[in-house]
């Protein structure tokens, strides 16, 4: 899932797409903002519909793809002021709202619903897979404390096993080893984003379930900004937010061929077919926003998730309006 490089179209393509030339911006006066993105990822497709399909440049919003490569960078950028609006996950916001930062940022849209990993195992399994039949087995997961492993842990918990003691863990694979590791056999099952579940599925391997099917609906990736950008540029932010929302819509319902043809530019070294797998696959699994609300239940189990994994302490959640600005998603709907 993450890269470990900045995506860089060209000039060409990069004018067309983000609606850098005036000529191209439909009479509207074009505002270039400073983004970023955690990382580059099809799980973020919305993102680039949206690019790809001129509702951003409909807004007069132009940016170039920055991928921050980890959301404690994202934070970092935001706050020192050399990014105005990011993708990154939700509990950045918390960290920074119980922390000392003077400056605080907002949730202002929601892009994913839930994790958008899925288990892979070697062997084809039931039609409802059943996480219970994981206990004894070993899983190829993700670095300890990151949100992919959080959320294993999770659908794990919930389906009755402890995961410190029913099963076994593999945390120390680095990412772009994981893929290799898995097909020569280290572990039972592994979690995987695409497009390596489509291509592990290529070689013979079985896609079992999507991990935050198991879990609910815990907004994993959201778009933020400081609350002082919010409050100086609401009609940059407003816009942000209404090309989000058509894109949200029109991927819900869109043919996968025709989504797979507006994300082609955005990943070069997937092919159209394997692009409208993932399509499908993300949305049969609905990790996808339809609209981009963030809801006070879903912010209220992304903080019980950090609870119980230690990763904040009990007592220490934070209300709902001091996480999320919903003004821009109530407009947009």
């Amino acid at each position: 899932m993450k890269l470990t490089r900045r995506l860089t179209l060209a000039a060409g393509l990069a004018a067309a797409t983000f609606g850098l030339a005036p000529a191209m911006a439909h009479a509207n006066e074009v505002t270039k903002i400073a983004f970023m993105e955690v990382i580059h990822s099809l799980f973020y497709s919305p993102l680039y519909v949206a690019l790809d399909r001129g509702y951003f440049e409909d807004e007069g919003i132009a940016f170039d793809l920055v991928a921050g490569q980890g959301s404690d960078k994202v934070t970092a950028a935001l706050l020192g002021g050399s990014v105005d609006i990011a993708l990154a996950g939700p509990e950045t916001t918390i960290y920074v709202e119980t922390g000392k930062s003077p400056e605080k940022i907002r949730i202002f849209a929601g892009l994913t619903a839930t994790d958008g990993s899925f288990l892979v195992g070697r062997e084809p399994g039931e039609e409802a897979f059943d996480w219970a039949s994981l206990k004894g087995k070993t899983i190829l997961g993700w670095r300890e404390g990151s949100s992919p492993a959080l959320f294993l842990r999770e659908a794990l918990t919930k389906a009755g096993l402890d995961p410190d003691e029913d099963v076994e863990i593999i945390t120390n694979v680095a990412i772009p080893a994981r893929v290799g590791a898995f097909m020569s056999g280290v572990a039972d099952y592994g979690t995987f984003f695409e497009p390596d579940v489509t291509k592990l599925e290529a070689s013979g391997l079985h896609s079992m379930t999507n991990v935050g099917q198991a879990v609910g609906d815990i907004d994993y990736t959201v778009f933020i900004a400081r609350e002082s950008y919010i409050a100086e540029h609401p009609e940059i932010v407003g816009g942000f937010t209404r090309a989000i929302a058509r894109a949200e819509a029109w991927i819900d319902t869109a043919p996968a061929e025709e989504v797979a043809s507006s994300l082609a530019a955005y990943f070069p070294g997937v092919s159209a077919e394997e692009l409208a797998q993932t399509v499908l696959r993300h949305r049969e699994a609905g990790v996808w926003k339809t609209t981009p609300a963030v809801t006070p239940e879903a912010v209220a189990a992304l903080q019980a998730l950090l609870v119980g994994n230690g990763l904040m302490a009990a007592g220490s959640e934070v209300p709902f309006e001091r996480v999320v600005d919903p003004q821009f998603f109530e407009a947009a709907e």
